[in-house]
């Protein structure tokens, strides 16, 4: 059984003024609550680095920081990794190479500090709680969550949203945008797209509570 708040933050994109200003507003104790980040970071908004250099703030501050992996750090790695380029830059990866003035830079492996490095090396797949699964895009329905693929954990759209699946736990992921949170019984979506002039969205558990931002 989970002890204190858990508070499960959605869809950032570069925003990193709306996240200080979600921290500030829903109260986070470090010493007690939980905070869970679903992914994606990067990319779209203006400040990626300053997002990154935020949340390494908070997890000095507190070891109950999970941060999951989403398909804009997965194709960030991939462009780091010289996998492929031009996906990451079609999906405004641009706006975080800007951001981390990659005009500066004569390596590409000095782009990121080693903080940030280790940062985009870590991120998990998924966190299990009590009564609830998150992760970044969702499951695909009649696989066991256990043997689900990564792919489409953090690329999933209309096959899990419209799904009435029974994934065992209710199912909290962001990725799609939607302009209020999207309640099903199996699922909360809580990308409330931030980086397109939208709400920053938080839910709390387990009063199931949702905190926002508006731009």
């Amino acid at each position: 059984m989970e002890q204190g708040r858990i508070f499960v933050i959605g869809d950032v994109h570069g925003c990193s003024e709306m996240l200080k200003r979600l921290v500030d507003k829903i109260g986070w104790e470090p010493a007690n609550d939980r905070l869970i980040f679903v992914g994606d970071y990067i990319d779209r908004g203006e400040d990626s680095r300053g997002v990154v250099e935020f949340i390494l703030a908070l997890k000095k501050l507190s070891p109950n920081i999970t941060c999951l992996i989403g398909n804009h750090e997965a194709i960030f790695l991939d462009y780091l990794s010289g996998m492929d380029r031009k996906l990451f830059l079609l999906n405004g990866g641009m706006n975080t190479l800007e951001s981390y003035e990659f005009h500066k830079v004569e390596n590409e492996d000095e782009l990121l500090p080693p903080e940030h490095k280790e940062f985009f090396n870590s991120l998990e797949r998924m966190v299990e709680l009590d009564r609830y699964y998150v992760v970044h895009a969702g499951f695909k329905p009649g696989i066991d969550v256990g043997k689900q693929e990564i792919e489409d954990m953090i690329w999933i759209r209309d096959s899990f949203i419209y799904s009435d699946c029974d994934f065992g736990k209710k199912v909290i992921f962001g990725h799609t945008p939607f302009y209020e949170p999207f309640i099903m019984d199996n699922k909360i979506g809580i990308d409330t797209g931030a980086v397109y002039g939208n709400r920053l969205t938080c839910l709390e558990l387990p009063e199931f509570r949702f905190h926002w931002v508006e731009p």
